[in-house]
């Protein structure tokens, strides 16, 4: 697995990640009409806005495989707020590379991303009723 710093010509397939996760993830948790509706068209557009969102500090990481094919991405962005500057905005991967150690790899590397820019905090919103994202933040110690 490798990680690196997203660029513009994967945006097509993190936002094809997003929505195939979202339709997986959150089946049951959100409405059906909500995930019917998500398209990778939509979901281009909003991850190229937050690519391109320089004045708020965004960036985005990918993990690819051996195979070189992003299989997950984690977006992130500096924020304002006093106590957490820094926010894990996004945390997608692919079914088949989950439980293998690439959320860690990627919010490490997020970590990284921050540390380099004087931030010791970071908050990240996960849905009250999704208990698997919960206990895979509450592992690495989220509170």
């Amino acid at each position: 697995m490798k990680i690196r710093k997203a660029n513009i010509n994967d945006i097509r397939v993190i936002a094809k990640i997003y929505v195939d996760t979202w339709k997986t993830t959150y089946n049951g948790l959100v409405p059906d009409n909500f995930l019917n509706e998500l398209s990778y068209e939509e979901a281009e557009n909003k991850w190229m806005k937050f690519f391109s969102d320089s004045p708020r500090s965004s960036f985005i990481y990918i993990a690819s495989n051996d195979s070189e094919e992003i299989i997950g991405f984690a977006a992130a962005q500096i924020n304002n707020d006093k106590e957490f500057k820094g926010e894990l905005y996004a945390l997608y991967l692919l079914p088949a590379a989950q439980g293998l150690g690439t959320g860690r790899s990627l919010i490490s590397t997020v970590a990284e991303h921050f540390m380099n820019e004087g931030i010791s905090s970071m908050m990240v919103w996960v849905m009250k009723n999704n208990k698997s994202g919960r206990g895979f933040y509450k592992r690495l110690g989220g509170k």
